[in-house]
């Protein structure tokens, strides 16, 4: 016999949680069956990241790096569990006002998923029966004790248990599968051979150095930054991308349009905005794509156009100058990247990669709109949150080793540099405050990429700080100021401390 009061106010908040996990699991199940982003935690996420203050944003990327979307969404799941059991608790004494607290946390996380750019009405669902069963588990719980029903506690924890478990088994099923059917999809795909290959870049692009960033960085080593809690999973059979707005002619294209086109290769260094100083959001790929200047001249752009915003299936923006698409750069719609079809999480089937520019006014991931405008006219997602219009990617280095720690002796000192559209013409090391030393430089092909640079240190025992900074292919020499990354980009020489033995 079931020997638990049902005043006890333990067991309502147990059975607050219980309900109130057993609904998310139902909500997360609905969501992976329909449309992944309007699970009610990731919408709750999306919601969070739309208006938290930029410095509460980037003190919190500061802090954790790329773990910021796992960190948020198990945050706001133990507050949502939290919400649960002080509900439950509530209902013991005043059911009333805790089953409208409870209707109220379902209609936020309800509101948050029909709100989100590039959803509608029917997001709302997977919060709502998310709502409804941890209702509906709360008030059976409610009949059952205040009848006195033996065994009631039993049989809630059981019903509400196997409910969550077995609705979190298959959502996670449910998630493997949908994701499976497009990376199905994409492994389908059969590039092309590019009508216009890249130009090899030769033999002394890798200097053969361990620790040393490789001149082409691989599909899963590429910095991913982005707003997206849930990764967009585009069906490449239905995918369009559109071109409108200031134009003569709207136009759609199809994947298979795309892929009909006459095909660009080029090497491209794409960089974050966010990228700190010797940081690692920064990477350099072979794209394999379509001219994004002549998909444009197609439609007829209206000579008073000046920005050219991109959309992504979630709804996310950038706003590039328009100009920069049409004055000789390889600006493109990329479908490849590294020889094969793009990676889900950089983009599938589309993204877009403009060079010399920062990733948040360029290059925008899965991709579905083209639009010409002015800058007069539209602010793009990261210009209404305090970053800067666009602005050319500013001249850095970074040493990639050593880090820490050397032996007495030669000691190879290596790293790359970059100044996309520019070019690096000269890299120099500075050993604690001595003169500063000319670097080998490896070999490129196109002032669009990073590149390697080298240079054999004498080291002596002790501790010495090691400092570097390139001149770009315009003879500027990269600034020693020191800014951080707000408004426009990180700039400041990178040094490193190491102890030699």
């Amino acid at each position: 016999m079931d020997t638990t009061h049902p005043a006890s106010p333990r067991a309502w908040a147990a059975a607050g949680l219980l309900a109130t996990l057993a609904g998310l699991a139902v909500g997360h199940l609905a969501a992976a069956l329909t449309e992944p982003r309007s699970a009610p935690l990731s919408a709750l996420s999306d919601a969070v990241i739309a208006v938290v203050p930029l410095e509460v944003s980037h003190w919190f990327i500061e802090l954790v790096g790329t773990a910021d979307k796992p960190l948020l969404i198990t945050g706001l799941g133990i507050g949502v569990a939290a919400a649960g059991a002080g509900i439950g608790l509530l209902w013991r004494a005043r059911p009333w006002p805790a089953r409208a607290a409870l209707v109220l946390l379902a209609l936020v996380g309800a509101a948050a998923a029909a709100t989100r750019p590039g959803l509608g009405a029917a997001a709302a669902l997977p919060s709502v029966l998310a709502g409804a069963v941890a209702f509906g588990g709360l008030q059976w719980w409610d009949g059952r004790y205040r009848a006195g029903e033996s065994g009631g506690r039993r049989r809630f924890l059981v019903v509400a248990g196997g409910v969550g478990a077995a609705a979190l088994g298959a959502s996670w099923l449910a998630g493997r599968v949908g994701p499976a059917g497009i990376e199905a999809d994409r492994d389908a795909v059969a590039l092309p051979e590019p009508d216009l290959p890249a130009t090899d870049p030769g033999p002394g692009a890798d200097f053969e150095v361990e620790g040393l960033s490789s001149y082409r960085t691989p599909n899963a080593d590429f910095y991913r930054i982005d707003t997206a809690i849930t990764v967009p999973r585009v069906d490449v059979d239905t995918w369009t991308l559109r071109v409108h707005g200031m134009v003569d002619r709207e136009r759609t294209y199809t994947f298979d349009d795309l892929l009909g086109r006459e095909l660009i290769e080029r090497d491209i260094t794409l960089a974050c905005v966010s990228n700190q100083i010797g940081g690692d959001l920064v990477g350099n790929a072979r794209w394999l794509g379509v001219s994004l200047a002549d998909l444009l001249a197609e439609a007829g752009v209206d000579p008073a156009a000046d920005q050219l915003v991109s959309r992504s299936s979630d709804g996310w923006t950038a706003g590039s100058p328009a100009e920069l698409v049409f004055d000789g750069r390889d600006a493109m719609v990329a479908i490849g990247m590294n020889g094969e079809p793009l990676p889900v999480d950089h983009g599938w089937p589309a993204r877009l990669v403009i060079p010399g520019l920062y990733g948040y006014v360029s290059a925008t991931k899965w991709l579905t709109e083209l639009e010409l405008t002015t800058f007069d006219s539209y602010d793009a997602y990261w210009i209404t949150r305090g970053w800067s219009t666009p602005r050319p990617i500013k001249t850095a280095s970074r040493i990639d080793t050593p880090r820490s720690k050397a032996g007495a002796g030669t000691v190879a000192v290596a790293g790359v540099a970059w100044a996309q559209h520019r070019g690096i013409s000269a890299v120099e090391l500075r050993v604690d405050d001595g003169e500063w030393t000319p670097c080998e430089l490896s070999d490129v092909a196109t002032g669009d990429t990073w590149r390697q640079w080298l240079v054999e240190w004498d080291a002596s025992p002790g501790e010495h700080t090691l400092t570097v900074r390139a001149t770009d292919g315009e003879g500027e020499v990269q600034t020693e100021v020191s800014q951080g990354v707000i408004p426009d980009g990180a700039t400041g020489y990178h040094s490193v401390t190491v102890t030699v033995d």
